[in-house]
């Protein structure tokens, strides 16, 4: 018998991105410079749009024109909702670093690394991946964001993988200054030696010091450096002569008076009832339709009226989509000051356990949504100005089945320290000791690696300088 060809009819579902959709997207992960550069060129290019001006009475009568039959309007599924396994998009290009990166000697040191990047022949995807790690960074250059944050930060724009983002982490830490992006004191030290010509006398020895040694090298331990390594003391101070010349902050030249130059995005501020989130009045963008040129649209005919029907709807698009990024900067806030709201009152010491994906779920997006709203965008509070990712930290078990923020535990930290007798200052484990009688349990090397990411020296170091200023 044979067989013969059939018809099959298959039913199934597919998601596609509308096109405003993907425009919200890009807008929501954009700071206020991008914002600003995004709405000009907006301006410039698309004769539907203007400025606003409080004179103008019929500009509502000019947007309901009824002969454009454009879908512009967004539907019940307009959100930010978890996108299917392999999905991207691409957003077009990003905007020009060129036409607002300073070029002051003292310019951010985001700035002098996007700068950077824009130089450097980075396909779409790396170079979404550099901006999302140079702006991880904190104000001393330093990396604390893991590989799987990084990772859901640029979904489901760019699904990237654990190997794409660690390559283009390379290249940056490679970037000028030398040792930028990294994890730690210790591995910023390593990049820059090995950035230096291998002829250079004992940095064999140095880089093998500071990958295995660095503890004994921080206390200036010298006899565990040699009993370690099986050299003598020419060596080792040869050694650390190689070290010396590396700069544990290579970042320091750069201004660290940011927050001179911050624009809030939102105001938090005391209310009857708790606390109450306002937008930042800037953050509306200025922008309406030019009721000449829609008037003048409607009278048009053929290409003309194609070309005027096609920037009515991008015009459209994009006051939506600035409308969707307030409202969901917004949420997002208040969600977070609805879980913090202790540490307004008593400080970051009651700082609670807060994930992202805690937040999505409160404000119904997905967790990539709270990311790009988060990052970049900062809020002003009666203790400070503040980026909203400053709130989010992961939990610490106390004692009693509780946990605590990481965040406040660092503040803790910084107070026992800041209370310490002078010249006899605590070491790590007796830190960890006073911790624990609070009831958070903490191990000795988790305490210096948080004094470490605080900027705070060794208990060697703190008694050292004790001794100068009163010597």
């Amino acid at each position: 018998m044979k067989q013969g060809a059939s018809l099959q009819l298959k039913l199934g579902q597919k998601l596609k991105l509308a096109p405003q959709l993907r425009q919200a997207i890009a807008l929501l992960q954009l700071n206020r410079v991008e914002l600003r550069q995004t709405i000009r060129e907006a301006l410039d290019t698309n004769p539907l749009l203007e400025r606003t001006e409080e004179t103008a009475a019929d500009s509502a009568d000019a947007e309901s024109g009824e002969d454009f039959d454009v879908d512009v309007e967004f539907g019940e599924d307009y959100g930010f909702d978890d996108l299917p396994e392999g999905y991207s998009v691409t957003s077009g290009p990003g905007p020009n670093y060129d036409d607002f990166v300073s070029d002051r000697a003292d310019e951010s040191l985001q700035q002098h690394l996007l700068w950077q990047v824009n130089l450097s022949g980075f396909s779409e995807t790396d170079e979404a991946i550099a901006r999302a790690i140079i702006y991880a960074l904190d104000e001393d250059g330093y990396l604390h964001d893991d590989m799987p944050t990084l990772r859901a930060s640029l979904a489901p724009e760019h699904l990237v993988s654990h190997e794409e983002v660690a390559a283009v982490l390379e290249r940056i830490q490679h970037f000028e200054p030398v040792g930028v992006a990294s994890r730690s004191v210790g591995e910023s030290l390593l990049i820059q030696l090995r950035a230096m010509p291998s002829s250079t006398p004992s940095l064999g020895l140095a880089c093998h010091l500071v990958e295995h040694h660095i503890d004994a090298m921080g206390r200036q331990d010298y006899r565990e450096m040699k009993r370690a390594t099986g050299v003598g003391d020419d060596e080792i101070q040869a050694a650390l002569a190689v070290i010396r010349r590396c700069n544990p902050h290579p970042c320091s030249r750069f201004s660290s008076d940011d927050e001179n130059y911050i624009v809030p995005d939102v105001y938090v501020h005391p209310a009857q009832d708790g606390w109450r989130v306002t937008l930042n009045p800037d953050n509306d963008p200025g922008i309406q339709l030019n009721d000449m040129y829609v008037r003048l649209a409607r009278k048009a005919k053929g290409e003309e009226k194609k070309y005027l029907s096609d920037r009515l709807q991008e015009a459209r698009w994009l006051i939506s989509g600035l409308e969707m990024r307030n409202q969901t900067l917004l949420a997002v806030t208040r969600t977070i000051v609805e879980r913090q709201h202790p540490f307004f009152s008593e400080g970051e010491t009651s700082l609670r356990p807060l994930l992202q994906r805690e937040v999505a779920e409160t404000v119904g997006v997905h967790e990539s949504t709270v990311s790009r709203a988060t990052t970049q965008k900062y809020a002003h509070t009666p203790r400070g100005t503040f980026e909203l990712k400053y709130f989010f930290s992961v939990g610490i078990d106390t004692g009693d089945g509780n946990q605590v923020s990481a965040t406040a535990v660092k503040a803790r930290l910084r107070r026992l320290i800041a209370e310490e007798t002078p010249g006899k200052p605590l070491s790590d484990q007796a830190l960890a000791d006073r911790l624990g009688e609070t009831g958070i349990q903490l191990a000795r090397r988790t305490v210096a690696k948080y004094r470490e990411q605080l900027g705070i020296p060794g208990s060697a170091q703190r008694r050292r300088a004790a001794r100068l200023q009163t010597a």
